[in-house]
């Protein structure tokens, strides 16, 4: 079979929720792709960041073909001994106390909110039915009806009501605006420290640690969505900490497998995880052994193989290269680590057709937001591999 009987086969069977590139993809290795014609590509999406470590790394490989064999699922009726040591190096790594593992980032998301809604309730004394959650506008956290029904995005919204209440959107970067909206039933702030779907929107300095005091003064739970910029992305294990703050809870996903197996995470202080109590709340897959034993040597892989403090000077240089691009098309380039926007001016017409210009040059990589170029690739990347896709990258964005 060849690349179009593969797209044929999918627009006959698939719900048409999603609008790929027309490349069809069947083996991964590293920061490297290869479709069903034996053409290679080099990935710069990394799968929305699922895929920092690169695409089948061999120490994920084998530590979760190990546990495979052994035990994979046994919900959380019983313990296993991959939980509890997978509860430590987390926490350790990350300055946690609490871990609450789920499957998806979405639910993480969830998660968070009803953690937090309790915690005020019973710690905060908000009245009942009444916690208020503040979000940002612009935001992407995910894909359930209580999550896109505070999105300002009109395609996440139309045709998905009655939404959940209890949410109010403010300008992001704009904590005057998000000091203003607190009142005496805000609970949480939700809030990605980069906008990464929302176009790689970069908050002014000092944001972070502005709301973190603001969170403070207030007794409010700060509650970072680092799925997308958290474990490496940024140049830091996570994004809050080039602000020197820690939130109270942070949420994890995508690269805590290394792009293998769903697994997820909120990461907390002692004080929301603890509101939970047996039956509040669960999954059955949920820090079951497999996805354990896989993001125990996931998070190895990041810290050990230094893709950490890597992605922090390849990212720098890829920036600096990229802004020495002489093309019409270029509004503006921006990010942080390897995290990178490149957004065109509108009259440019779009970001896909020059992706799809990309993606024939051996780069993959997708739009956002109709105008904006992403770039991500694994963290692995080394100088002579940005300099060979600079090199394509600016021929592509020299078209007419």
């Amino acid at each position: 079979m060849i690349s179009q009987d593969f797209i044929d086969m999918e627009n006959e069977f698939g719900a048409n929720n999603y609008k790929p590139l027309d490349v069809v993809l069947c083996r991964g290795e590293g920061l490297w792709v290869w479709d069903v014609e034996g053409n290679k590509y080099l990935d710069c999406l990394s799968s929305y960041s699922a895929i920092n470590q690169g695409h089948c790394h061999p120490r994920i490989l084998k530590a979760m073909m190990a546990q495979a064999k052994k035990l994979t699922l046994v919900s959380r009726a019983f313990r296993t001994d991959q939980l509890g040591p997978f509860y430590k190096e987390i926490c350790e790594l990350t300055h946690s106390h609490s871990v609450l593992p789920m499957n998806s980032g979405a639910e993480v998301v969830e998660t968070a909110i009803k953690a937090i809604r309790k915690w005020g309730y019973t710690e905060k004394r908000v009245p009942d039915g009444k916690a208020e959650i503040i979000v940002c506008d612009n935001n992407f956290h995910g894909r359930t009806l209580t999550i896109v029904g505070f999105s300002t995005e009109k395609q996440y919204r139309e045709g998905f009501g009655p939404f959940t209440p209890g949410f109010i959107s403010i300008p992001f970067g704009d904590s005057e605006a998000f000091e203003r909206a607190i009142t005496p039933n805000t609970v949480g702030f939700l809030v990605e420290p980069i906008q990464g779907e929302g176009g790689v929107i970069v908050p002014p300095a000092g944001y972070l640690k502005s709301i973190r005091e603001i969170c403070d003064r207030n007794n409010v739970m700060l509650v970072l969505d680092e799925i997308q910029t958290g474990l490496g992305r940024t140049g830091k294990l996570f994004a809050e900490e080039h602000e020197g703050i820690q939130s109270d809870l942070t949420l994890v996903g995508k690269a805590l497998s290394g792009g293998f197996y769903p697994i997820s995470a909120v990461l907390s202080n002692k004080e929301v995880l603890s509101v939970f109590k047996p039956g509040d709340h669960g999954s059955t897959f949920g820090g079951n052994p497999l996805g354990c034993a896989v993001a125990r040597e996931a998070l190895k892989v990041l810290v050990e193989e230094n893709m950490i403090g890597n992605a922090a000077t390849m990212g720098e240089y890829f920036m600096k290269q990229l802004n020495e691009i002489d093309s019409s098309h270029i509004k503006e380039i921006r990010g942080k680590g390897l995290l990178i926007g490149i957004e065109l001016k509108h009259e440019s017409g779009g970001a896909r057709r020059f992706c799809e210009a990309l993606q024939k040059e051996g780069i993959l990589c997708k739009e956002t937001h109709q105008h904006i170029l992403r770039l991500a690739p694994p963290l692995l990347i080394q100088k002579e591999t940005i300099d060979w896709a600079l090199e394509r990258i600016e021929r592509v964005l020299a078209i007419p």
